[in-house]
């Protein structure tokens, strides 16, 4: 991963991870849907006037307004509508560490829709997950009431929303532009959301706070988020891209007890830990030791050591460095051992060897 890419991550997180905070901002008295649907219709229109001027290839949705609408109802529509309503209920931290299951989801997703194998360590993964998700609701100071138990299933079902999302623009977007992607999906979702917008709008005029978050979310969370999240797929993968779920809790966690005072729980943050000890099993992550750098001048040395080694090894009816030893003697084309590094194209000839 380069320096752009790895930046492009910390962004995504960072955007992400407060999103929950503005959220519980503006939620309450826009409600959920009027919430959601104007972070859309808002962040298509502004992509969509960027897209023109710039001169950039825009969605073709007279072709493929099927894919972006369904694409647009994953990514977007139910998961931002169900973590609205889950944040009226849960602080915003609660509610960020239950949405780092999404890479849980999308294993489970991948072995039943893509046929996957489900290995023992997701396995593994998907029950630490769940006993994760158990320390969370189970120690946590709010009530486990009805209403909790509803918003925190809100919680995970937006998690499986944006795992189904993820397959989804994985096989269906494959050659789409990201900038095309995101004015697509956001745009239809949001006219499709319209009429329930219409049908219950707010009580009362938002407040200047209400508005500045709201436009906030739009802005920056789903049309920046949206552009990063289809850049970070395109160029490092669906997989590691995933890795943003290690980061946004951490931003959410921070950022809630730093802004909104939300108390730091151990309880909370044991529920992390095994939350992204399950994550790690499930995606599989492996650590691979470093290279060991070597200096130039001692590559020469080594370099100068061999070809001074061929004329006394041949001297002395030794097989040279340069002729790998054979494995046993065969009357068919040579076989040589495993350890062979250098093969026949490259040998030195006698005149140079001489």
């Amino acid at each position: 991963m380069k320096l752009r890419e790895l930046g492009a991550l910390l962004a995504l997180a960072a955007i992400w991870g407060v999103s929950f905070l503005l959220i519980r901002i503006a939620a309450p008295q826009l409600g959920p849907i009027t919430l959601v649907n104007a972070r859309m219709l808002i962040a298509s229109s502004v992509l969509l006037l960027y897209a023109i001027v710039r001169r950039h290839a825009r969605p073709a949705l007279r072709a493929s307004w099927k894919a972006y609408l369904i694409l647009g109802l994953l990514n977007s529509a139910l998961p931002l509508t169900l973590e609205a309503i889950a944040v009226l209920h849960l602080n915003a931290s609660l509610a960020a560490v239950l949405a780092a299951t999404a890479p849980l989801f999308t294993a489970l997703a991948a072995t039943l829709w893509l046929r996957e194998p489900l290995t023992l360590p997701k396995l593994a993964g998907l029950l630490l997950g769940l006993a994760g998700v158990g320390v969370l609701v189970g120690w946590s100071r709010l009530p486990l009431t009805i209403t909790v138990a509803l918003a925190v299933g809100a919680s995970l079902l937006s998690a499986l929303f944006y795992a189904l999302a993820g397959i989804y623009a994985k096989m269906a977007f494959r050659q789409t532009p990201a900038l095309s992607r995101a004015i697509g999906q956001e745009l239809l979702a949001g006219i499709v959301m319209l009429p329930l917008t219409l049908a219950a709008p707010p009580s009362t005029f938002p407040a200047l706070p209400v508005i500045g978050a709201t436009v906030t979310l739009a802005l920056v969370m789903t049309a920046g988020g949206n552009l990063l999240y289809f850049y970070l797929i395109d160029q490092i993968g669906p997989t590691k891209t995933q890795s943003v779920a290690f980061l946004v809790p951490a931003f959410a966690l921070l950022a809630g007890a730093v802004l909104l005072g939300e108390p730091l729980m151990s309880t909370t943050l044991l529920g992390l830990v095994i939350i992204l000890a399950s994550v790690v099993l499930v995606t599989e992550v492996r650590l691979r030791m470093p290279h060991l750098w070597v200096p130039t001048a001692a590559l020469r040395r080594s370099e100068l050591g061999l070809a001074n080694a061929v004329p006394f090894a041949r001297s002395a009816a030794l097989p040279t460095p340069s002729r790998p030893f054979r494995a046993w003697p065969t009357a068919s084309a040579p076989v040589y051992d495993r350890h062979s590094t250098r093969r026949h194209t490259h040998e030195r000839s006698p005149a140079m060897c001489a």
